[in-house]
């Protein structure tokens, strides 16, 4: 039997010990931070109650497992701990369509790894009721810059709740309508209007052709933060680099990143101002209400210069 729901993964990082694993679920939170043997994980969406294996992650917010047949289905982790609640599975068997509804969610928020229906907002003030565009199509998304389809963390998200207010020229909000002088005081508004000056113009973005795949890659340690993760109780943690340089195969000027401050990041116990070189995947993602355009993915063989 195929289920029609589950969202294929393009390509993923395979955990294939269980060490990795154990630290990758505790990670999650699926597991304790005490813990040293995985149990048996279970997949309770679309009115299903079916045992699953955890086969690896797309990105931090994007984990693989295996159902039944040898289905692999592309998941929120926070969904998939939520199923392993005792309560859960009496809740979402009597409500499927909740569920499936549930879980289109955290397919928009993986940056549209299958296509997700439109949904209908309540009708605003003004009466029109605005529709949730289609998320995009990984393929078409390939096809357009060249580069293969990535998924995207949950918090980028945010950055479209904006859009309305950016369509209307105020992006955030604060400007107020102007009301022009009234009549009768025409000629002293006339005699006290100062020459207005023009805006600078905007410096257009050096477009960067970033390489396929893993590269050797440099930089240095500029903060730490969090960003907002609406699926969990904590924040998400990340590291911005300054002067990020792909070394290998080519030299390419990046300039600012961003990445996870993951369990393995931790293990560095990095510094603001630590200079440090690694290989790993870099991919054009715009971190969550900061203007840092790009992120590093899954680094590796990190080590910090002295």
């Amino acid at each position: 039997m195929t289920y029609a729901f589950t969202i294929e993964p393009p390509e993923y990082y395979s955990l294939e010990n269980e060490p990795e694993l154990i630290a990758k679920c505790q990670e999650w939170g699926l597991i304790s931070a005490k813990a040293t043997k995985l149990k048996t994980f279970y997949y309770k969406g679309n009115g299903l109650n079916l045992p699953c294996t955890i086969l690896g992650f797309v990105d931090h917010m994007t984990a693989v497992i295996e159902l039944d047949h040898g289905q692999k289905h592309c998941i929120h982790p926070s969904y998939l701990k939520e199923m392993q609640a005792s309560g859960y599975s009496t809740r979402g068997l009597s409500g499927a369509g909740a569920e499936t509804g549930t879980e289109q969610g955290y397919a928009e928020q993986s940056n549209g790894i299958a296509a997700v229906d439109e949904v209908e907002e309540p009708a605003t003030a003004a009466g029109v009721k605005p529709k949730t565009a289609k998320a995009p199509d990984p393929a078409e998304t390939s096809a357009q810059d060249g580069s293969p389809a990535e998924l995207v963390d949950p918090e980028d998200d945010m950055d479209g709740l904006d859009s309305f207010s950016e369509l209307k020229g105020d992006p955030d909000g604060l400007v107020e309508e102007y009301i022009g002088p009234q009549a009768g005081n025409n000629a002293n508004a006339t005699s006290e209007t100062k020459p207005k000056t023009k805006a600078a113009p905007k410096t257009k973005a050096v477009k960067i052709d970033l390489p396929e795949g893993k590269v050797k890659m440099s930089g240095v340690v500029k903060e730490f933060t969090t960003v907002p993760n609406h699926f969990s109780d904590n924040d998400d943690e990340v590291i911005i680099y300054e002067s990020v340089t792909i070394t290998e195969p080519d030299v390419i000027e990046v300039g600012e990143a961003w990445s996870s401050h993951s369990a393995t990041m931790k293990k560095q116990e990095l510094e603001v101002g630590d200079v440090l070189t690694f290989e790993a995947k870099i991919i054009k993602k715009k971190l969550t209400r900061n203007p840092v355009p790009y992120k590093i993915n899954n680094p590796s063989k990190i080590q910090k210069e002295d």
